[in-house]
């Protein structure tokens, strides 16, 4: 059987993507995977350049905007704070994401929503990065790399600081591997406790759309503490997540080039449209 490493080292037309690990391949078709050019229109009509990975979970198919971006390794940015928050809760950091309350260190950051105290919830939904950075800290460089290692998140690379590595450090993730990570969560398959999961999950943003529900985190590459380098701009934007509509769950990735200021809030348009498109929506 082909590993998923070296499922992730061919074009993703041949992918067979191991890496979205569902049922026993003794009982199921194999996976189906497609190139939909038509997909980059999208963001061509928002007048930038991106990728969009779609997993069809009840169709065992994978759908790609294109076969290269698609393929390509990013820094994670704030999208680590999914898998960070299963580790915080996992490893005990965290016990309860609604009453551990992380202080505000006093620090006043660009961002008005991290200048207060936070817990694990609110951190998430305002993407709070410093309180991550904290919670960083308190796991640990040796425990964290046992976690991104039992996860096989990425290139598993956390050199560059252990509150910095997702944000300018060494770490790496592509579209794909975003997407198998995210349905692994989804299906409480990770190597780690439910509750941690469960919890997670239950922490991400909703969006609602029509009998639909978008859960999803955002990701800006370039967008850190900003207490060092005066406030670079990001240059590209993550959405990665799931949507559920029925009993037909759709998980997704994308990224896009932040060209113009409207780009950053255009990632929720951009991904209902594609899965609006390949009939998720």
């Amino acid at each position: 059987m082909i590993s998923r490493r070296q499922a992730f080292a061919l074009p993703l037309a041949c992918l067979a993507a191991t890496g979205l690990r569902t049922r026993a391949r003794a009982t199921v078709a194999p996976m189906k995977n497609i190139i939909q050019g038509s997909l980059a229109r999208h963001f061509a009509d928002n007048g930038t350049e991106g990728t969009f990975v779609a997993y069809k979970v009840e169709d065992y198919t994978v759908i790609a905007s294109d076969a290269g971006r698609s393929g390509e390794p990013l820094l994670p940015a704030s999208t680590f704070k999914i898998p960070h928050s299963v580790i915080a809760l996992d490893s005990g950091v965290v016990a309860d994401p609604d009453k551990d309350v992380f202080p505000w260190d006093g620090v006043t950051r660009f961002i008005p929503e991290w200048n207060k105290d936070h817990t694990l919830r609110s951190a998430m939904a305002a993407s709070a990065v410093p309180v991550y950075q904290e919670i960083a800290r308190r796991i640990g460089a040796e425990r964290m790399q046992k976690y991104i290692d039992a996860f096989d998140y990425g290139n598993r690379d956390i050199g560059g600081g252990i509150d910095r590595f997702w944000l300018t450090g060494s770490l790496r993730i592509d579209p794909v591997q975003q997407v198998d990570f995210v349905d692994r969560l989804r299906r409480d398959a990770l190597p780690v406790s439910k509750r941690a999961q469960q919890l997670t999950r239950a922490i991400l943003p909703e969006v609602k759309v029509g009998d639909a529900v978008i859960r999803s985190k955002t990701g800006l590459i370039g967008v850190d503490d900003k207490t060092e380098g005066g406030g670079a701009r990001s240059s590209v934007g993550w959405l990665v997540g799931w949507v559920d509509k029925g009993d037909r769950p759709t998980v997704f990735a994308l990224n896009l080039d932040i060209r113009e200021e409207h780009h950053n809030a255009a990632r929720m348009k951009l991904a209902q449209a594609c899965l609006t498109e390949i009939g998720a929506l």
